[in-house]
């Protein structure tokens, strides 16, 4: 019924394992979910590899439900945003997501324009994003998050509301770290309704994960 497009494990700051995360992700009614660790240049490389071989190994035997492989592009110069994202697609990822301009942590000014610039997947929670930068992501076919995570969902309304000015096109993902971040498909709908999100956006939202996922998985899963 949902897919979840940025989640965190022990090869970042997650607490679970991949495997614990999926099975967390499937138990709580997801049918996918992106691993998406925070990378910058220090750890790239080795934490797609070890997603890409989990990816490979799981996916062989889970038949219902599905893992594909990003990065969180995270707390780097926005300088770095577009040669990272450059590494990411060449060594195999199926998303790029880069962590936005929330405002609960000290994010580099610019990051949200380089990300878009660089025309990744995901802009993850994008804070006080502007009207100009929501256009241009909506040009970019960049997609912007509404993030059901507390600390970064304050802004989740603003977001809503550039979109829907810009005509981006948004995804919902709860940024999952614990196992109590994965809200589960209900939560997530009242979330968005708490954004001010209409229904029928809430069902063109659900619908752009799904797409992601499946572009992504090559349209196997769905």
């Amino acid at each position: 019924m949902i897919y979840d497009l940025h989640t965190h494990s022990t090869h970042s700051d997650g607490m679970l394992i991949p495997a614990e995360v999926a099975r967390t992700a499937e138990v709580k009614g997801y049918l996918g979910i992106a691993l998406t660790d925070h990378v910058d240049s220090s750890n790239i490389l080795n934490v797609i590899k070890a997603n890409l071989d989990f990816k490979e190994w799981f996916n062989k035997s889970s038949v219902n439900f599905k893992v594909i492989v990003g990065v969180e592009i995270t707390h780097v110069n926005p300088s770095d945003i577009a040669g990272l994202t450059n590494i990411a697609r060449e060594n195999g990822v199926d998303i790029v997501v880069v962590h936005g301009e929330t405002i609960s942590e000290p994010v580099y000014t610019g990051t949200n324009r380089a990300a878009i610039d660089a025309k990744v997947d995901i802009l993850a929670h994008p804070g006080l994003i502007t009207l100009e930068d929501a256009k241009l992501a909506a040009e970019n076919n960049v997609f912007l998050e509404i993030t059901t995570r507390r600390s970064h969902a304050y802004t989740n309304g603003h977001v809503a509301n550039m979109a829907r000015q810009a005509g981006a096109k948004l995804v919902i993902d709860n940024d999952a770290h614990e196992p109590g971040d994965f809200v589960g498909y209900e939560k997530a709908c009242k979330i968005m309704l708490g954004a001010g999100l209409l229904e029928d956006e809430i069902k063109s939202i659900i619908n752009n994960n799904k797409y992601i996922f499946e572009r992504a998985f090559g349209g196997k899963n769905g």
